[in-house]
């Protein structure tokens, strides 16, 4: 007999006392799963996690930052050199080369016979291999025909490489590939010819497909194509070439700009609304391509016995197009939990010899399998097979499945420092023997429960009418909020800011932001609850601020992370929308007012004369007079349905703005207007990296938040509001427990107050939470699953406001002389000194030149200005810039034995975020 255990958590949870800093226990059996009789599981409180952390693993597998368990089938061999974003395997079955992001390497060849990592390859002192930069595209690296060379496609050219006996790789040519105008190449796949003569390469970034000689780089030919040329794949005489961002636009067709081309896109959603192959006869290399229409963003091609299958990524479906006719003759769906039908990004596919029919589902840490026969014939859905965090690609070498997983095992690196980052990326191989059809069964369940699929699935209000709650059980019930403020910060972990509260689960040594930097958030903790093991997703901001607006952090920006040249947040790019929308469009679909504050902005105007410091003169003025501003923004979106919801003169990201002057321009708008019933907000000061000491910034940054917090508590909104604070990304520091643990406040009269809450929270069960109170559909399969924080709210309201508490760091630190602002330095209140001394930007003598140089390094950063680009410093110098900042230059970097000059980091070859290239 098969018995289901059910499992309790045990929640730590109890009350603040902010003078003792003692803990009440309360009752842990409080927190069980809620059952709704007559109605099933609306909802749990602490399934599916419960307490269980990032990097624990547990019977369900290893807990990883995107509200999933991972514990894949089969043999995984981790590579610690960053994540994969393609990779094949040679001719001979003896070796893959996978090409690789975020780790310093831009190439890893793994020997298969011997199931060890045999190559490093890359533009740092540790490669076994040295070429020239580590920007790689989103497909190859190719072997050729006879194996004996490979090609790495990156942003203007083919890095060609020898092949040794051994495989190992030898002697890199660069093939360049020019430019035309803006538009880099940014290589896609390249397929060779049978002889291996000639190579064909989609050229992503310009739209076309060339052929190259493959002995000179001579181009040859040259095919227009769709929008974002892919992946391709050679049947007899015809080249069939993936377009992710389907075919060109038609005069008067709504469209999105896409690395500078306008492309079909939907106002409301900001996604493509096309996706095709072409196709181009090489017998006849004359004639225009044609084009076959499939689903959207189709990223994958496999061709096999006549049939070529096409995995429509932003569709969830599989195109099986018949090769003798150039036509679609089934479409297959891989959607297989019923309750979403979005989100599970199938990104790879394969064809076994015996029919089965193998898809990756990136999304879902999963291979489907389905039993195919011909074309034409309906495939049988056979079950899932569990994967690592986010396979890619998969091949088969006699009866092994090989996948390569983008993510492996999480952020979860060995570092020789004293915690983890979110850029300690991660990796994998797996390999399995294909189960019989009865085992895939079996491990179908394992899924569905790594993922949290049927435990949560949505149920909607059945028109009844229910008293009001504040997380109501049913999506579009009542509750007794209705006014929700989305606070979105910048880059920081829970250690850095709250390791120093002694009731949460903190270490105090990585506190970099501490009690007297940040004095609002620790009274908003100590005043609502704090939350000590909640997680970011994000490695960066191109993700971060994806997963809070899409509840995803859609595959071509997945993939884009070995060159993020075509794009990097995504707002001013139709490709990195998901087709169901985003927050503020579900929110106005479901009947909600939306005001948008500066979040998923692209474009900044500002006046002569804005500088940071006449911004916090200004700042000042309209504090004490309540005249408007004298340095008028203007902040927009490419986004129409985002746009005409958004205050333009809120600026989006840009550290010569104080987030202070960001909360008077808000302040105006509230007191006119009165909130919406979704108000986002993106404060952006504590990313650091502007004119004044990054202390000061990340205290500006409290501040703000305290005001806001004090204005809504004070107003007649307070008592039907909520307020969700928290980080996009937490990369630009370290935790003891996982990088992508960060700070998160939940404020209302709704929430408990004075609690430790330490279950399993993550930035979709956040977003799952705001849909619950708005009564917003889902987006996809990930806020879907997602557990909404009903056990953080109650039905007892508190209605104490908050008041907020004056900056304890000089909003001006690190000015002096003719910087400082013509209004005068600014005084901050007394320090608390039972708490760590705020930084006072005075650095020892013998480390004044090293500053300096820290200085010189941060003036090329574009942290400043209209064009600011968040995470444009190299992620190890922006962590040690930053920490040491925070203690003036007296403590080297934890795991670090000394202050380094910015050459001197480990990991300084490691390019910035924003730019892989």
């Amino acid at each position: 007999m098969h018995v289901t255990r059910q499992r309790v958590a045990k929640v730590r949870t109890g009350l603040l006392d902010g003078r003792t800093g003692r803990r009440t226990r309360l009752l842990a059996a409080a927190t069980a799963t809620l059952v709704v009789a007559g109605g099933g599981i609306a909802y749990a409180s602490t399934d599916v996690f419960g307490t269980d952390q990032v990097g624990q693993t547990t019977d369900k597998g290893l807990v990883v930052s995107a509200d999933q368990y991972i514990k894949p089938i089969g043999e995984r061999l981790v590579i610690d050199n960053g994540k994969i974003m393609s990779s094949s395997v040679s001719p001979d079955g003896t070796h893959l080369a996978a090409s690789v992001a975020d780790g310093g390497m831009a190439l890893v060849v793994v020997d298969l016979k011997n199931w060890t990592v045999q190559q490093l390859v890359g533009n740092n002192a540790a490669a076994n291999l040295r070429i020239s930069g580590n920007d790689v595209g989103q497909e190859g690296p190719t072997y050729s025909p006879d194996g004996s060379q490979l090609w790495l496609g990156r942003a203007d050219m083919f890095t060609k490489f020898t092949v040794n006996p051994d495989g190992s790789l030898a002697n890199p040519v660069n093939i360049a590939i020019a430019a035309q105008g803006s538009k880099r190449a940014l290589v896609g796949e390249p397929v060779f010819s049978a002889d291996g003569k000639t190579v064909y390469v989609a050229v992503n970034g310009q739209n076309r497909v060339i052929a190259m000689d493959a002995a000179t780089g001579a181009i040859q030919q040259s095919w227009a194509v769709g929008n974002a040329p892919r992946d391709m794949v050679m049947v007899g005489t015809k080249l069939y070439v993936g377009n992710e961002g389907g075919r060109p636009a038609k005069p008067g067709e709504t469209t999105i700009n896409s690395y500078g081309t306008q492309v079909p896109a939907d106002p409301n959603t900001g996604a493509t609304t096309t996706g095709t192959v072409s196709v181009i006869d090489l017998g006849n290399p004359a004639a225009a391509a044609a084009s076959i229409d499939v689903g959207l963003h189709p990223t994958a091609l496999y061709a096999k016995n006549g049939a070529l299958f096409v995995t429509d990524t932003a569709t969830d479906d599989v195109s099986v197009i018949d090769t003798s006719s150039d036509k679609v003759v089934q479409t297959i769906a891989t959607q297989p939990w019923p309750e979403a039908s979005v989100g599970y990004e199938p990104d790879a596919v394969t064809l076994t010899d015996d029919g089965h029919l193998l898809v990756t589902l990136g999304r879902a840490n999963a291979v489907a399998v389905y039993r195919y026969t011909t074309p034409q014939e309906p495939v049988s859905y056979v079950g899932l097979l569990p994967t690592d965090y986010f396979p890619a690609e998969i091949t088969t070498i006699g009866d092994q499945v090989l996948v390569s997983n983008t993510r492996g095992i999480d952020a979860r690196r060995p570092t020789t420092a004293a915690g983890h980052g979110t850029h300690d990326t991660t990796s994998s191989l797996q390999r399995f023997t294909l189960p019989d059809d009865r085992e895939i069964a079996k491990y179908t369940a394992r899924v569905f429960a790594q993922n949290g699929w049927g435990k949560n699935d949505v149920k909607k209000a059945e028109g009844n009418k229910q008293k009001a709650v504040a997380v109501p059980k049913r999506l579009g019930d009542p509750s007794t909020i209705k006014h929700v403020f989305l606070i979105v910060k910048e880059n920081r972990t829970y250690d850095q800011v709250l390791g120093d509260i002694p009731q949460g689960n903190g270490d105090p040594s990585l506190a970099q932001y501490g009690e007297n930097v940040t004095p609002n958030q620790h009274a908003l903790a100590r005043q609502f609850g704090l939350y000590d093991n909640t997680y970011d997703i994000g490695t960066n901001s191109a993700e971060g601020h994806n997963w809070l607006m899409q509840a995803d952090n859609p595959e071509y920006t997945e993939s884009s992370a070995g060159q993020y040249l075509r794009s990097y947040d995504t707002e001013d790019d139709a490709l990195g929308h998901q087709r169901t929308g985003f927050i503020w469009s579900g929110a106005q679909a479901a009947g909600k007012t939306v005001r948008n504050f500066g979040e998923f902005h692209q474009f900044l105007t500002k006046p002569s004369g804005a500088t940071w410091q006449n911004l916090y003169c200004d700042t000042k003025n309209m504090q004490a007079t309540g005249q408007d501003t004298a340095y008028t923004l203007n902040s927009s979106s490419p986004i129409p349905s985002l746009d005409d919801v958004s205050v333009h003169g809120f600026p989006k990201f840009d550290t010569s703005v104080p987030d202070i002057y960001r909360y008077e321009i808000w302040k105006r708008d509230f007191e006119a207007n009165g909130p919406a019933n979704l108000n986002m907000f993106w404060l952006s000061s504590d990313h650091t990296g502007g004119p004044v000491n990054g202390a000061a910034q990340v205290a500006d940054n409290d501040l703000a938040v305290g005001k806001i917090v004090d204005k809504i508590s004070h107003s007649e909104y307070w008592k039907d509001s909520a307020i969700f604070v928290v980080e996009d990304d937490s990369q630009n520091g370290l935790d003891h427990v996982d990088g992508h643990r960060a700070p998160i406040q939940i404020i209302s009269p709704w929430a408990k107050h004075g609690t430790v809450d330490s279950r399993y929270y993550t930035q979709i069960t956040m977003i799952r939470t705001i849909e619950q109170i708005l009564g917003i559909q889902p987006m996809n399969q990930k806020d879907s699953a997602a557990t909404p924080m009903a056990a953080v709210f109650t039905n007892k309201p508190d209605y104490t406001p908050f008041t907020a508490l004056p900056n304890r760091t000089s909003l001006t630190l690190g000015l002096s002389g003719s910087n400082l602002p013509s209004c005068g330095a600014d005084t901050p209140a007394p320090q608390n000194p039972a708490a760590a001394a705020a930084p006072s930007a005075k650095v020892p003598a013998d480390k004044q030149e090293t500053a300096k140089k820290w200085g010189a390094w941060k003036s090329h950063q574009a942290f400043n200005g209209p064009n600011a680009r968040a995470d444009s410093g190299n992620p190890e110098q922006m962590n040690r810039f930053s920490w040491y900042e925070a203690h003036d230059y007296k403590k080297p970097y934890p795991g670090d034995g000394e202050i380094y000059a910015p050459d001197q980091v480990p990991g300084a070859y490691i390019p910035s975020s924003d730019n892989d290239g």
